[in-house]
């Protein structure tokens, strides 16, 4: 068995390693050009999170469904919080709907589902957080990047390193972006010269716009629909459900996807028995659990939201949301 002072001193060799691993970060941080100022202001407080890294380890149970996962996600209180929301914001909405052509109600779901509309941002340092998961060393490539980023949001001056909270994992903001998405997506949406995402709301809102927009959003078209299969119905002309990559989750899709007048030929109805829309669209068929379980079409907005994060089950709750803050109309 481990002794206490066994275990302390194995502690206590973590943070040495992580003193000495931060002293070399910082090196290499000087020599990619970031100034001794900021580097010494970045990492001033910098700590060993040792929660993040047993959060990264833990690997999800997968014992959910969709039916026992959107109700948990997406409570009556949600819809109620997130149409009220869409009330209040509207007037910013509106611009940045129209500004960046996407449905305001995609944003408000959105920011519902990632940070319960600001409320649940994280609170750790994104800077240690970031450091301490590359000193971890599963990753280190990947969070070494995502830090460099951080530095430079830093550099730029649209927050202070001390007010640079998010997730364990470094997803920042009401947005819950990680530092390259915010280098890539984030916008100043009132031009005051800072894209903050963490407390101004016109910037959350246009970030978040900005980022379905780049990945190909179109405001002609919705996220998809619930379909009902006919009898006996060949599961193999849907997206095979573990693909394993995004990669190969597109090409499937792009090899599965047809006119929905197709769909409707091969019996696929509305949920109530309505035949399908008539309209120039293509879709393919996702079974987030099995088919016997809910069965959808995904447009090809869809595919932009699975760019967001690559999971059947926050996509649908995220156009669930959507549908609940339109119908009925507000």
């Amino acid at each position: 068995s481990i002794s206490v002072f066994s275990c302390l001193s194995i502690a206590e060799t973590t943070e040495e390693k992580f003193a000495l691993y931060v002293e070399d970060i910082k090196k290499e941080a000087l020599d990619k050009g970031y100034s001794l100022a900021l580097i010494n202001e970045a990492f001033k407080s910098v700590k060993y999170y040792k929660r993040a890294v047993k959060a990264d380890k833990r690997q999800p149970e997968v014992v959910e469904t969709l039916d026992t996962y959107l109700p948990k996600r997406v409570p009556e209180w949600k819809v109620k919080r997130a149409r009220a929301q869409f009330k209040k914001h509207k007037e910013i909405l509106t611009k940045v709907g129209k500004a960046y052509e996407v449905q305001p109600r995609f944003i408000v779901a959105l920011w519902g589902l990632e940070t319960n509309f600001g409320k649940i941002m994280g609170n750790f340092n994104v800077v240690s957080a970031l450091t301490t998961l590359a000193f971890d060393g599963r990753r280190e490539a990947f969070f070494k990047k995502e830090l460099w980023a951080a530095l430079t949001i830093l550099k730029e001056g649209h927050i202070k390193a001390e007010n640079m909270k998010g997730s364990w994992a470094g997803a920042m903001g009401q947005s819950q972006f990680m530092p390259s998405s915010f280098i890539s997506y984030a916008v100043d949406g009132d031009g005051d010269g800072k894209k903050d995402i963490w407390s101004n709301q016109h910037d959350v809102f246009a970030s978040m716009a900005n980022y379905l927009r780049k990945q190909g959003w179109s405001d002609k078209l919705t996220w998809g629909r619930q379909v009902k299969l006919p009898e006996n119905f060949d599961n193999s002309l849907a997206v095979p459900k573990n693909t394993g990559s995004r990669k190969n989750w597109l090409k499937a899709f792009a090899e599965t996807e047809r006119p929905l007048k197709d769909w409707h030929s091969f019996g696929l109805t509305r949920m109530d028995g309505r035949p399908l829309p008539n309209v120039n669209v293509t879709a393919a068929l996702v079974y987030p659990d099995d088919h016997n379980g809910r069965v959808y079409l995904a447009y090809d907005n869809y595919k932009t939201l699975m760019h967001w994060n690559l999971s059947y089950y926050f996509v649908t709750s995220v156009g669930y949301l959507s549908d609940r803050i339109k119908y009925p109309a507000l």
